[in-house]
Parts: C-alpha cells; sequence; structure tokens
C-alpha cells in the first residue's frame, strides 16, 4: 500500500437528529464539530437526518400503499374495458 494516498479513518459520531440518537464509529467523513462521549473523550460529530434508528425499514414503520383502491378509483374515472 503507497503511503499518503489514503484518508485517514478515525474514531466519529454520527447523531441522528431524528431519533435523538448517537453511533460510535470508524469513518473518513471530517466534521469542525466535536462532541463529548461517554468515555470522557471527544470524537468529531456528524449529524446525519436519517439512520437504522429512525428509517421505517428497520423500525418497522412502513406505511400501506392501497394499491386496490387506487385501482378501484381509475376504473371508475375512465371505465373498465371489456
Amino acid at each position: 500500500m503507497r503511503s499518503g494516498i489514503h484518508p485517514v479513518s478515525r474514531p466519529v459520531v454520527f447523531r441522528d437528529r431524528a431519533a435523538d440518537t448517537a453511533f460510535l464509529t470508524t469513518s473518513t467523513a471530517p466534521s469542525a464539530r466535536t462532541i463529548e462521549w461517554a468515555d470522557g473523550n471527544t470524537y468529531p460529530l456528524i449529524d446525519v437526518e436519517i439512520s437504522s434508528a429512525s428509517h421505517p425499514f428497520y423500525t418497522g414503520n412502513t406505511r400501506v400503499v392501497d394499491t386496490a383502491g387506487r385501482v378501484e378509483r381509475f376504473e371508475r374515472r375512465y371505465g373498465r374495458q371489456s
């Protein structure tokens, strides 16, 4: 591996603003903001809009789309072709 061409991987805190949770992981993403973590160390902070803590797929809060109602409304509007 050549030296000097790879980004530095370091511990970073990702904070999900929607779910009010934070994750400590490694990343190469830059950040000027910092936060003090539970272990007493200070880490760079990156705020994210959505994560596994707030995403509907992971939380099980998915929306059900009523496709049958949409088909019936289309048939009422344009008539059923025989």
